[in-house]
């Protein structure tokens, strides 16, 4: 739930609009939508859940069910057309593998001969894996809290801060966000779009300017004013994956020296489209930082879901946000148990 998720302050200045260039990255329709005020319910959370999922249960639920009524045994050649099936949809091959190995320990402690009891002890095992790393709550106990958000361009890097700054803004927390990826032309720009349609100040240099020092005067601004939460872009692009990890080195040690006692999140957004590649970015940024939750964009892109089951489980990172559409509700805390019903039931 979102409410359980979110927990943390709002408004500050920004610095005058700056010379940004004309030129753009291309944005989607979800970074420039307009801010919905609308509330809500569970039952309405879930059931966006389940139809931003629609692709994934085609890839996986609908595939086993026609998988297990296929067959009128419990055998071997279930388990390997399974496996294919949890593969292709993105799970990975390691962490299929472990899945399918302790789904037929399973299917022998239960004594299951029905092929249609699979699906139920194979949602029990996905529940649990997920399980195992799970923590949807956002660490923002102090006056402020930072929220370092990283990730490469074009994986919805900013619109997701943008609606993380506005669902906190709606529960009455004084937000501050950081424009610090000066490198990506607009992006700057973009910052102050979401900013402006919610009411919340963003501190900004002008493009090209040193990231750190975006990062570091935004800290000052947040103690100085007091604000709840401290919501920090930073550079997603440079010429070279070096100099990118280099420039995030240098932001987030500032973070380090100057938020010393002050709860920390580092979240990395991926794009769950990308599939097994975002499990190759995920171990890039961890050697820059610790990173200590994921969000996974445009999940309702995708037929291979499973990719948050794999990132999850091989990364030992807790998902902790998901979107499954370009409204704001559509970016949800991610409960394991929901994630997996909206799969199955």
């Amino acid at each position: 739930m979102l409410k359980n998720l979110f927990k943390g302050n709002d408004e500050e200045n920004s610095t005058e609009p700056v010379n940004v260039s004309e030129e753009k990255e291309n944005t989607t329709n979800s970074e420039t939508e307009e801010v919905s005020e609308e509330v809500v319910s569970l039952g309405g959370l879930f059931g966006r859940l389940k139809e931003g999922l629609t692709k994934t249960k085609k890839g996986i639920t609908d595939r086993v069910d026609d998988l297990v009524k296929s067959y009128t045994k419990i055998d071997e050649d279930l388990f390997e057309e399974l496996e294919e099936i949890l593969i292709t949809a993105d799970l990975g091959v390691n962490t299929t593998m472990e899945i399918i190995d302790q789904l037929r320990d399973r299917v022998k402690e239960n004594r299951a001969t029905d092929p249609r009891e699979v699906k139920g002890l194979l949602k029990e095992l996905l529940t649990e894996t997920l399980e195992e790393v799970a923590n949807p709550t956002l660490d923002l106990k102090t006056t402020p809290s930072i929220i370092m958000v990283v990730g490469v361009n074009g994986v919805g890097k900013t619109t997701s801060i943008g609606k993380i700054a506005h669902k906190l803004k709606a529960e009455g927390k004084n937000v501050l966000l950081a424009a610090g990826d000066t490198f990506r032309a607009g992006a700057i720009e973009q910052l102050k779009i979401w900013g402006e349609r919610s009411g919340i100040d963003v501190i900004s240099h002008q493009e090209g300017s040193d990231p750190a020092a975006v990062v570091y005067d935004a800290i000052q601004a947040a103690k100085s004013r007091k604000v709840d939460v401290l919501i920090c872009d930073t550079a997603g692009r440079l010429h070279n994956k070096k100099n990118l990890m280099n420039e995030l080195g240098k932001v987030f040690k500032i973070v380090k020296r100057e938020c010393e006692g002050l709860s920390q999140e580092s979240l990395l957004v991926l794009d769950a489209t990308t599939g097994q590649n975002a499990i190759q970015q995920a171990k890039i940024f961890k050697e820059v930082t610790d990173i200590s939750g994921l969000v996974l964009t445009k999940l309702d892109g995708t037929a291979k879901g499973g990719i948050v089951i794999s990132v999850s489980k091989e990364l030992k990172v807790p998902v902790k946000l998901i979107g499954v559409g370009e409204k704001l509700e559509d970016l949800q805390g991610f409960e394991p148990k929901n994630f997996v019903n909206a799969l199955f039931d």
